[in-house]
């Protein structure tokens, strides 16, 4: 198959490029070349902004897969540029499209966010998940039964630069008291990069369409960290903060501590969201011992002096032990 890929150098799309070419597709790339410009230099790569060089995209494909479109009017000019030159537009959403967390088993029917003033393009906090709602609007109102939306939850592994899975690899292997949140019980869910790649090339291979939500079965806390523990042979020691005490030294859920939403009634859904049509299409997991013990090979790679984007700097850490063995 033919597939073309908008982006494909950063994080997930450099593993769709992977994915795609191993399963013996031919790719080509359409991007500006500001990241990683060299990653794929056998690739053919067509270079160009997606709001002002559509015009360059003048062959025929497949699918093209979108996984960098975060505003409708660009993801809208994207469809209508392709929509003679593609069978599928595939586009990466995010399970942020949903507006009730407090719900249970969220599914692909659940109610969506919407935005008061639809023409907000500045991404935030608030608007980022209505925001993929309308990106995937205009896809479907482009595309129509040729469209396939994918919707992932937080996506882990080699080459993520946000840090907002790799911190707790890393900060497990270098052992002794480690801050973690809340309980060993609470739940988290997320999904290896590749395994979320490889599903969405086998969908495009079996021209599925559709709505899907991609992430992987709960875990609880502990059996993650735990698992970094056995992987990394540490003599890591989990000292567990209450949710109040976090709160009260304002340790934020998802950024100071990574992979973390406070198992509260508000976000009961957040990391129970139903993936059974997705594992009935056909998506795999990763062991999870093996993205681990990827994600610090990777780590490993980076130069030291890199600036950590989430989880908490090692003396705010030791602060915040010391803090909470005086009210335990």
């Amino acid at each position: 198959m033919k597939i073309l890929l908008i982006g494909g150098t950063r994080f997930l799309g450099r593993h769709l490029v992977t994915s795609a070419r191993a399963r013996g597709h031919e790719i080509t790339l359409f991007n500006r070349g500001k990241t990683n410009p060299d990653l794929f230099s056998r690739v053919k790569t067509i270079r160009g902004d997606r709001e002002k060089d559509l015009d360059q995209l003048s062959g025929q494909w497949d699918a093209v897969i979108d996984t960098c479109g975060y505003v409708p009017r660009v993801v809208k000019l994207s469809a209508e540029a392709l929509k003679e030159r593609v069978q599928q537009y595939v586009f990466i959403s995010s399970i942020s499209v949903y507006s009730d967390f407090s719900k249970i088993g969220i599914n692909e029917s659940s109610d969506l966010g919407t935005l008061s003033d639809e023409s907000v393009e500045e991404i935030t906090g608030e608007t980022y998940g209505p925001l993929k709602v309308l990106c995937e609007k205009a896809v479907q109102e482009v595309f129509g039964a040729r469209a396939l939306i994918v919707r992932p939850g937080l996506i882990v592994g080699p080459h993520d630069s946000t840090d907002r899975f790799t911190y707790w690899p890393v900060r497990i292997n270098q052992g002794g008291d480690i801050l973690t949140p809340e309980r060993p019980d609470v739940l988290t869910q997320f999904i290896d990069a590749r395994d979320l790649a490889d599903f969405t090339i086998r969908l495009i291979e079996q021209n599925i369409s559709g709505v899907f939500n991609a992430t992987g079965n709960p875990i609880t806390l502990n059996t993650l960290f735990e698992t970094c523990k056995r992987v990394s042979k540490s003599n890591a020691n989990f000292k567990w903060a209450p949710v109040d005490f976090l709160a009260k030294h304002n340790v934020s859920p998802w950024i100071d501590m990574p992979v973390w939403v406070p198992d509260s009634s508000e976000d009961a859904g957040f990391s129970r969201v139903d993936i059974s049509k997705a594992l009935s299409a056909g998506l795999k997991f990763t062991d999870l011992s093996e993205t681990i013990r990827d994600t610090l090979k990777w780590e490993f790679e980076r130069p030291e002096n890199h600036e950590w984007k989430a989880g908490l700097k090692p003396e705010r850490e030791k602060e915040l032990i010391t803090l909470l063995n005086h009210v335990q």
